[in-house]
């Protein structure tokens, strides 16, 4: 895979170590050098004018000679690491603690300036050119009766402070190490949390992306990233009960089509040819109509759904009366309840019960489910519409006495061109599609549609409609 993630993330990791490194090695070792430098040279300075407070003190007021004073240097030298010099005012090496005493022939330092120095407490170089490499220096001055009568200087070699600061930068060393090492536990954890897992995830999709919906993303933790494969895994399984739901519907379309149409060319063909006589042409014809009508309810069944499908929030609202809706939709089923002794019984309050939903798709929702009903009920029986209000809402009932709804169909007649035995009912000619128009129309008001059946004792279809504010009048 080009530009991987966790490559990406290696070198990112790698050239931060790098650079860490290279901080420590430069700006570290800068800052290192001059804290030491800064704590040497104090030091150096208050060691200087302790003994010029003391050692030189005795020198010049005759309490010790230059040898003693010398010898006592040598040992405070030696502690010190460092060199210690007694110069008088002209710039007289008087004694040395790096050389032999000599004091008959001192040596003397060119261009002496001790007023050069007092602008800080030590300076770092030659200290005018006596040394071959650079020292730290220090210079105190020797005062007695309020004149200057010599200086004591200190001196130490860099190199000190140097290897003093290179044992300090390998300690450090170590512990960005030690801690570089256990950071390389970072690309582990994002290997093993982050970066395999997203591996895995894009597999999925392009598996997903090839056609091949029933692959599983093999990732189950606790977080994001198993939260993102666990959705994925759900969407594949969406799209792959989608695209069987597509497959099965556009078989179902073909179907109910090619039934009637097949019907159709048959009688015209028959009747252009003959076969059927002019006599019986009225029959077939009214055969040929019916079989129109079927294809014209089964396309306006389709649109509908589409229609729901696509602007299924776009209902037009109102108030209406819901006990006057039934009883004009039932109206329409007098001719069919009377040729089979059906009687449709309304159970509704006198006074008028306001709904608010939208009126024509509710009408329609009630002619689905009353024809639904005298479809599977039996001759002579009854059929049941109630209406009942509670805790603020409008349940409407549609109950018939037919065969029933066998328990492994129930959660399926909600689907698009489902339909149940042909062995069961009276009329099998419908499209499938009425009760999956009664759920989206019930579903883009928001509400609650119920079935309650048994087998040879009836079906019962409740559905649920917002009450209308006080004030409503009826429409």
């Amino acid at each position: 895979m080009k530009n991987a993630l966790y490559p990406k993330f290696t070198i990112a990791y790698l050239i931060l170590g790098f650079l860490s490194f290279f901080v420590i090695s430069f700006l570290g070792s800068t800052l290192i050098q001059r804290e030491l430098t800064e704590q040497t040279g104090n030091a150096l300075y208050r060691e200087a004018v302790n003994i010029a407070s003391y050692q030189a003190d005795h020198y010049y007021t005759q309490q010790a000679n230059l040898e003693d004073t010398y010898y006592n240097l040598c040992t405070l030298a030696e502690y010190q690491n460092a060199q210690i010099w007694m110069l008088d005012p002209d710039g007289n090496i008087l004694l040395s603690t790096a050389e032999e005493l000599d004091q008959e022939h001192p040596k003397k330092l060119e261009d002496f300036d001790p007023a050069a120095l007092s602008g800080g407490y030590y300076t770092i170089g030659t200290f005018y050119q006596y040394f071959t490499e650079e020292h730290i220096s220090v210079l105190a001055p020797v005062t007695l009766n309020m004149s200057t009568k010599g200086y004591i200087a200190v001196h130490m070699p860099l190199h000190e402070i140097l290897s003093n600061r290179d044992e300090i930068l390998k300690g450090v060393y170590l512990v960005f190490i030690i801690i570089f090492a256990f950071t390389l536990l970072i690309l582990l954890v994002f290997n093993m949390v982050v970066y395999s897992p997203l591996k895995q995830i894009t597999q999925g999709a392009n598996e997903y992306a090839s056609g091949n919906l029933k692959y599983k993303i093999p990732v189950h933790s606790d977080d994001e990233i198993g939260s993102l494969a666990m959705t994925l895994n759900y969407m594949s399984d969406e799209l792959d009960r989608s695209g069987e739901f597509q497959r099965q519907f556009v078989s179902n379309v073909s179907h109910d089509f090619r039934s009637p149409l097949t019907s159709i060319k048959g009688y015209i063909e028959a009747i252009l040819d003959g076969t059927i006589p002019p006599e019986m042409q009225s029959r077939y014809l009214n055969i040929v109509l019916m079989e129109t009508e079927r294809l014209n309810k089964l396309t306006q069944s389709l649109l509908t759904l589409n229609d729901l499908d696509m602007r299924g929030y776009l209902l037009d609202v109102t108030d209406f009366d819901i006990n006057s809706v039934i009883r004009d939709t039932a109206a329409t089923f007098g001719g069919t309840c009377l040729k089979r002794k059906i009687t449709i019984q309304l159970k509704m309050t006198s006074e008028p019960l306001m709904a608010s939903a939208d009126m024509g798709k509710i009408q329609q929702v009630l002619y689905n489910l009353i024809d639904n009903a005298i479809k599977f009920s039996s001759d002579n029986s009854t059929i049941t519409v109630e209406t009942t209000e509670r805790h603020g809402k409008i349940f409407v009932s549609v109950k018939d006495s037919g065969s029933g709804i066998p328990k492994d169909s129930l959660s399926k007649i909600w689907d698009r061109f489902y339909k149940l035995d042909s062995s069961r009912g009276k009329d099998r000619k419908g499209t499938g599609l009425g009760l999956s128009i009664v759920k989206e129309v019930i579903n883009a008001h928001n509400q609650n549609i119920n079935v309650i059946s048994t087998e040879g004792v009836g079906t019962e279809f409740i559905f649920t409609l917002s009450k209308a504010k006080k004030g409503s009048t009826a429409r």
